[in-house]
């Protein structure tokens, strides 16, 4: 439930570690973006009256614009107590934590957190519009005017801390509000200059020259566009984005962020429809575009419409461990930084292990019961939480070490 000065109102909690699969309610007039204190951390007087105190181990400081508490704990502090607005989180929020952001929005009594202070995968949704509509997107379009996210944006990274260490703005297509969207990139170098800022888009935008020149002018010193590209073919590339042209669009793109001397990163996200041209794609990147920053090749998240499209997507890792290790090879070959993500370590070949990462964000790694004896699990990247609802494959198989008798 909620309370705001006495007047008691449930929330519905739409925040559950799944930031990129939640509804984005509209923002309005009682919407409020606010930092979160918890613990005996000084805080001036001016900072109070902008942020949340969450109430835990009895300590009740007054100045706060808003209290939080845990529905456990409610008896404990009674709103009569507080010198301002209290709201009862439901238990499922105990993971917020001192310098997280939220968004509390009173009408539509919702609480949605945008920034975890501890952890390392912070990620900024700039839109939820793309002009691609790819089969295996795991933030499906929406046809929707949310272009307030954009102010909204911009006050959240006013209020993060200057020690962040990576940033990631993301999408839809993050780039889709042209000049609103370079603003934003200008603020985090303005505010966050020494945050690492990865951009997730598909680099369409970026092939019309004169916004990829106003993009490198804001000269950001640790910026990287991540730009996928799921085949040497047209075709292919084309009927996995589902959008006629894009190829072209986004080699255009690419070479033009290169030429103006941006960092760029290659993602190829390995499924059924990619893995049959990945040699080849590789190949055309060692010839073509070995002057790109880095390559990352990704396992398949099955989350949005990989789910809707199970049957043309699903492969075995297992069975494309040869073709992965050929791969690398090239890519390695041609001096090309370039990562494996998202894949379980009993599933990939040795030479593979020089760019293989643990990289699923936190908040979605998880392990299968038959990898509790393995001696390597420290190492390995483990799954997503949602192959380990729906799919994942059937050679997994732990790292023990052999004893006699």
């Amino acid at each position: 439930m909620l309370t705001l000065r006495g007047k008691v109102v449930s929330i519905v909690p739409i925040e559950q570690l799944r930031p990129r699969t939640e509804v984005i309610p509209r923002a309005t007039s009682s919407t409020t973006l606010l930092p979160v204190v918890s613990g005996s951390r000084p805080v001036t007087a001016a900072t109070r009256r902008l942020s949340a105190f969450f109430l835990r181990d009895g300590e009740m400081p007054g100045g706060y614009s808003h209290y939080f508490v845990l529905e456990r704990d409610a008896e404990r502090f009674p709103a009569h107590l507080v010198d301002s607005s209290l709201v009862v989180l439901s238990d499922e929020f105990a993971y917020i934590g001192d310098g997280d952001i939220v968004r509390l929005n009173a009408d539509q009594k919702s609480i949605r957190v945008l920034y975890r202070h501890g952890s390392l995968h912070n990620s900024i949704l700039m839109t939820e519009q793309c002009q691609h509509y790819c089969l295996m997107c795991s933030q499906p379009p929406k046809n929707v005017d949310d272009s307030w996210l954009t102010d909204e944006n911009q006050q959240l990274i006013r209020l993060m801390p200057r020690t962040v260490k990576t940033l990631t703005l993301s999408g839809g297509e993050p780039t889709l509000f042209g000049n609103r969207f370079l603003e934003t990139v200008r603020l985090t170098k303005n505010l966050l200059p020494h945050t690492k800022v990865q951009i997730l888009s598909n680099g369409r935008t970026f092939a019309h020259r004169p916004f990829a020149e106003d993009y490198a002018a804001i000269n950001h010193p640790d910026l990287t566009v991540g730009i996928p590209l799921y085949s040497d073919d047209a075709s292919t590339h084309d009927y996995i984005v589902q959008a006629k042209g894009a190829f072209d669009e986004t080699l255009r793109g690419i070479l033009n962020l290169k030429e103006l001397g941006q960092k760029v990163e290659i993602r190829v996200v390995l499924h059924a429809l990619s893995i049959g041209t990945l040699e080849s794609l590789a190949n055309f990147i060692a010839r073509n575009l070995t002057f790109v920053d880095h390559v990352a090749l990704m396992g398949l998240e099955i989350t949005g419409f990989t789910r809707a499209n199970m049957d043309s997507l699903w492969i075995d890792q297992f069975s494309y461990k040869n073709i992965l290790s050929r791969a690398v090879g090239v890519l390695e070959a041609y001096g090309i930084p370039l990562s494996v993500y998202n894949h379980q370590l009993c599933l990939v070949n040795d030479d593979v292990l020089r760019a293989y990462r643990r990289s699923i964000s936190d908040w979605k790694n998880e392990y299968i019961d038959a990898c509790d004896p393995c001696e390597r699990k420290h190492e390995c990247g483990g799954f997503f939480s949602s192959a380990v609802q729906h799919r994942y494959s059937e050679h997994i198989r732990p790292f023990v070490s052999e004893h006699e008798g």
